[in-house]
């Protein structure tokens, strides 16, 4: 057997020729070196996670943007209905005062003549109370100007007391819901006597004149 020297390590076996530097192990890569190629492969990973957070928020606005449509078109088909809706109501109240007319006619002759009593009174009254809840509204009254928009003139004659084209009767009151006319008012007008303008202001104009000069000459 072979005995070891005490104190001595074995050292590996060096090639003729070689320096010391060359007996010693390889070290492993620097630490450094590792570190350098880590920062490239980071970036690649970063970018890539960009490109695909930019195509998350785009398609995120694309639908963000579908459903902010999708609501416009549902509340624009909501008031569509709700206004559709009202007309419908409106146009068939309507129709239903508009039936109701004569009646009402003949309640309003009877009560000129002094025929609305007893039961018949309270029938008619109960049924002008619920067309005037229903919206129905009476217009055209004695002395008013006559507008052909809800007047229809049946009778015409000269007034020397009237300036314009004036109702001075009420054939038929005329009646109205809401914004619509139901019917215009039937009525008799009266316009100035030809003439009568021509010669009112011709007064009116001397009677200025006769103001501005201090009045007229005393004798």
């Amino acid at each position: 057997m072979t005995e070891e020297t005490p104190g001595f390590e074995e050292k590996p076996d060096v090639p003729s020729g070689a320096t010391p530097e060359d007996a010693e192990p390889k070290a492993a890569p620097s630490s450094a070196s590792a570190e350098g190629a880590a920062p490239a492969g980071d970036t690649n990973q970063t970018a890539g996670l960009v490109a695909q957070l930019d195509q998350v928020r785009t398609a995120l606005n694309e639908r963000t943007a579908d459903l902010q449509r999708l609501q416009a078109e549902y509340q624009n088909y909501r008031r569509r209905v709700e206004r559709d809706r009202i007309a419908v109501k409106e146009i068939a109240i309507a129709n239903l005062l508009t039936e109701l007319l004569p009646v009402l006619d003949d309640i309003g002759r009877a009560r000129d003549h002094g025929e609305l009593l007893g039961g018949f009174k309270s029938v008619a009254e109960s049924l002008e109370v619920v067309a005037a809840k229903m919206g129905l509204q009476q217009f055209g009254k004695e002395g008013e100007p006559f507008d052909p928009t809800i007047h229809e003139a049946l009778m015409h004659s000269y007034a020397p007391d009237v300036t314009e084209t004036t109702c001075v009767a009420i054939l038929q009151p005329g009646y109205r819901f809401g914004e619509r006319t139901i019917r215009p008012a039937r009525v008799a007008v009266a316009e100035p006597q030809p003439g009568a303008t021509a010669a009112k202001s011709s007064d009116e104009a001397e009677a200025a004149d006769d103001k501005d000069s201090g009045g007229p000459d005393e004798g």
